[in-house]
């Protein structure tokens, strides 16, 4: 989910008032729990209600843990954590968000694409392929609307949105830094850029292979099956026109600058609160607020029109990930307390007898990949395996690759697991597709990636 860095918890030398894992319960992570619960379930029950309130609920269980927490820890301590999620956390994430949607929502690709399995099939492999280049948001801003329009006169298309997020949106992050942030976090730790292009190649290649193949059959049968409605010459693609080429260059840019800002270490540091803000950082996200800016003036409001943008979708992620990152700080605090901590018995089946087991780092950092935030979960596995990033990268070479694809693979489970995956939904929904509910959704991926990983398991861990 978000870029960020996760500070040591002394600044210039004072004591700063975090929360101890180790003094956590488990009766504090209620309200995510609930927040989880109400995007699974009243969008169900009560879809307008949701449409229209769904801030307000993310609110109230945001309040539900900020308020109890205030009153039964020190004041400042619960300033402190709510500065340290927003400021290094959600703010860098939501605006690295807004930028990769507003940007990539000024390119139209337009042609006359007359979808078949093939078509699709081909669309999703070079989604993929440039995913881990411009990250998985970028790539998937970029062409969904186009798949979306290929088979728009289709009535079964929903497995098609499936399978981008499967694809595009998660697994084709895989292979640089640049791709997925718990990968950039492990760049910024001292892993080699090029690290993840050489060793989560040949997992990448099975999972992709196994999924584009599986979708390939799934969507022949439902192309069968549309006897009502036919394009006009199927399986066609016209000449290829991009609009907006100026967009694309910022899209370059926000990739620059993204990377530029965990190379270049400026020695500055502000303090709010004892939240330290690097200026590296303050500096990536003005650029970043920039490139929206000059998106914005430079892209005719027709162009964003004809591509059907509008900004529920980042309104949306903006609301619902902002009551995740406020109701996840005692669950990360847990993580981070290690054997201390009251999910000790869950993390202490990362090893036995003092070596790694390098299936259970795969399998635990995935399934808490896909409802936490991946990026936080990464660095508790990579300082769970030592944190040294020249041993992981040897001696332990396997446990690194098992906490990196768990991280990056299993974001694919939920549509929380990564921001884009509920972006990709809701401008699905916008339409007309009727994406399934937050549990339908994993069905399907319990369907198609469980068998999957249990496959990497097998050849790889």
């Amino acid at each position: 989910m978000a870029i960020l860095v996760v500070p040591s918890l002394a600044v210039a030398g004072e004591a700063v008032p975090h929360l101890d894992g180790s003094e956590v319960g488990l009766i504090w992570i209620i309200p995510f729990i609930g927040i989880l619960l109400s995007i699974a379930t009243v969008p169900l029950i009560a879809p307008h209600f949701w449409h229209d309130h769904f801030g307000k609920i993310c609110a109230f269980w945001a309040l539900s843990f900020l308020i109890p927490f205030t009153i039964f820890h020190d004041y400042e301590v619960a300033l402190f954590e709510l500065l340290h999620v927003a400021l290094l956390e959600y703010i860098p994430f939501i605006i690295l968000l807004l930028t990769l949607y507003t940007v990539a929502g000024g390119v139209r690709l337009r042609s006359i694409v007359w979808s078949s399995p093939g078509v699709n099939t081909m669309i999703l492999l070079i989604g993929t392929l440039i995913a881990s280049f411009m990250g998985t948001t970028g790539a998937a801003m970029l062409l969904i609307r186009t798949l979306i329009d290929a088979n728009a006169w289709r009535r079964h298309n929903v497995h098609v949105i499936i399978f981008f997020i499967f694809l595009v949106a998660n697994v084709g992050g895989s292979l640089t830094p640049l791709g997925d942030p718990p990968l950039f976090l492990g760049f910024l730790k001292g892993v080699d850029f090029f690290w993840p292009t050489v060793n989560m190649f040949l997992p990448m290649v099975l999972v992709v292979g196994i999924l584009l193949i599986s979708f390939f059959l799934l969507d022949s049968y439902y192309f069968r099956t549309e006897t009502d409605s036919r394009p006009p010459r199927e399986g066609e693609i016209g000449p290829l026109e991009i609009e907006g080429w100026a967009n694309i260059l910022l899209l370059a840019g926000v990739v620059l600058v993204v990377l530029l800002s965990g190379l270049w270490v400026s020695g500055i540091t502000f303090t709010i609160n004892h939240v330290p803000l690097q200026f590296q950082s303050i500096a990536r996200d003005l650029l970043l607020l920039g490139l929206v800016f000059v998106s914005l003036k430079i892209t005719s409001k027709e162009r964003r029109k004809a591509n059907a943008f509008t900004w529920f979708p980042i309104v949306e992620v903006a609301k619902l990930f902002a009551g995740i990152f406020i109701t996840i700080i005692p669950a990360i605090a847990i993580l981070r307390a290690g054997s201390e901590g009251t999910l000790a018995p869950l993390l202490n089946l990362v090893s036995e007898g003092g070596e790694p087991v390098n299936a259970m780092y795969f399998w635990i950092t995935g399934a808490l990949s896909a409802f936490l935030d991946n990026a936080p979960t990464y660095l508790v596995f990579f300082s769970a395996a030592g944190g040294d990033a020249a041993t992981l990268m040897g001696p332990l070479s396997g446990t690194l690759l098992a906490i990196s694809c768990g991280a990056v693979f299993m974001g694919a489970m939920s549509y929380i697991g990564n921001a884009p995956n509920f972006m990709v939904r809701t401008i699905a929904e916008e339409r007309g597709i009727p994406m399934p509910s937050f549990f339908g959704y994993i069905g399907w991926s319990a369907l198609f990636l469980l068998p999957v990983f249990l496959l990497v398991t097998w050849v790889f861990f």
